[in-house]
């Protein structure tokens, strides 16, 4: 590809993105828009097809958008020719709106296609620049997250092979040389491609080194994205995390200082119940985890969701089904926005019974285990009573 100048480029992609807009509007509203000739979509069109030889020669790429834009200038010309009344002019203005619309979507593919290329390219080279401006990258990786978000592309996904992105992203994450900032940008790519095509992209995940190095970073970042790849990979990634051993680190996370990674901690080890085989779920009973949790929920940011006493005889009279069950959801969320490690030792114990990873009778073993712990770890028997209680009838959401 042959780049525009540093010059043109900001101003060919400014002009293109109108173009976009106007593309998407020709075939959003094409009844009511097409037979006008100040429409403001067709002149912007028009306009950059008369400047197409100043604008979109310089970039091969943009040949064919050049060309849309010539049989789009032809097809308006004719379909402004077709005034009559008669059957053939009302046939000719149907086929020319319907030929306008179509080329409109070809336009908007076209464009799409350069900006994505554009993307890839300004990233890669920067990934890949000793001489790296931060901020610059960071907006780059930040662009290019958001452009995979919007959901799946052929054409995207074979940019991003044919660039190798994904290893780049994956070694810049692995290199403590750049900056945690942008190792962590580059995480949240990494993120954003599972979510866009996980068959593709997952057996990078799985054999490579994001996940060890997520879990060393022990950032707020980094352990968000970790939670993220485990939803998306779900058993496949708990058993890699499993068997090299990274469990008791994860539940390590418990035990820092900071609030927002215990939560993250948390977060994660909920994930792993849910989505974790019996070995993982064994591995963290032995090292502790019910004690712990037992721990978080009996301090201030803890609590037991069993005691908010939202069922009473007054709103069983007057208030649906549906009404109370969204009540109760409403009062267990705001509770536990405040008091994030609420009845954390039943909510483990609910994503072991609802998750995919464990066969029925492993399910029953391990809930009769962690009572069995929640006994030992608890300093009372009142205090065990109630943890159990929640633990048995399932009362965390």
């Amino acid at each position: 590809m042959e780049d525009p100048s540093q010059e043109d480029g900001p101003r060919v992609l400014k002009v293109l993105e109108a173009l976009k807009q106007a593309s998407h509007e020709l075939q959003t509203h094409p009844s009511h828009k097409l037979h006008e000739s100040h429409s403001s979509a067709i002149k912007a069109l028009l306009e950059l097809e008369n400047e197409s030889d100043k604008i979109l020669s310089k970039d091969p790429n943009l040949s064919a958008l050049s060309q849309h834009l010539t049989d789009l200038k032809t097809l308006v010309e004719s379909l402004q020719k077709s005034g009559g009344h008669s059957l053939r002019s009302f046939l000719s203005r149907r086929i020319s709106t319907y030929s306008i619309s179509r080329i409109a979507g070809s336009i908007e593919s076209e464009i799409q296609a350069w900006i994505d290329r554009e993307i890839i390219d300004n990233l890669t080279r920067a990934l890949e620049d000793p001489f790296r401006d931060e901020d610059k990258l960071v907006t780059l990786l930040i662009q290019f997250e958001e452009r995979v978000s919007q959901g799946f592309s052929r054409k995207l996904q074979d940019l991003v092979l044919e660039s190798k992105l994904f290893s780049l992203l994956e070694s810049v994450l692995c290199n403590p040389n750049y900056s945690k900032r942008i190792r962590e940008h580059s995480a949240f790519g990494i993120a954003a491609l599972i979510r866009f095509n996980k068959d593709v992209f997952v057996g990078h995940v799985l054999m490579g080194a994001t996940v060890r190095v997520l879990i060393a970073m022990a950032s707020t970042q980094s352990i968000e994205v970790l939670c993220s790849l485990i939803r998306s990979i779900k058993s496949p990634l708990v058993d890699e995390i499993e068997s090299n051993g990274e469990i008791p680190k994860i539940i390590s996370f418990l035990n820092f200082q900071d609030l927002q990674m215990q939560v993250l901690g948390l977060d994660c080890v909920l994930e792993i119940g849910y989505f974790g085989r019996k070995e993982a779920v064994d591995t963290m009973l032995k090292e502790g985890l019910i004690k712990k949790l037992v721990e978080l929920q009996i301090s201030e940011l803890g609590g037991d969701l069993i005691d908010l006493g939202w069922h009473t005889e007054k709103e069983n009279r007057e208030v649906s089904v549906v009404g109370l069950v969204g009540k109760r959801e409403s009062r267990e969320k705001r509770f536990i926005d405040k008091h994030p490690f609420a009845s954390c030792v039943a909510r483990f114990s609910v994503q072991l019974e609802v998750g995919e990873g464990l066969r029925q009778r492993e399910k029953r073993a391990f809930k009769q285990e962690i009572v069995r712990r929640v006994r030992e770890a608890s300093v009372s028997d009142a205090e065990a009573a109630t943890i159990v209680a929640e633990v048995l009838w399932g009362s965390s959401p």
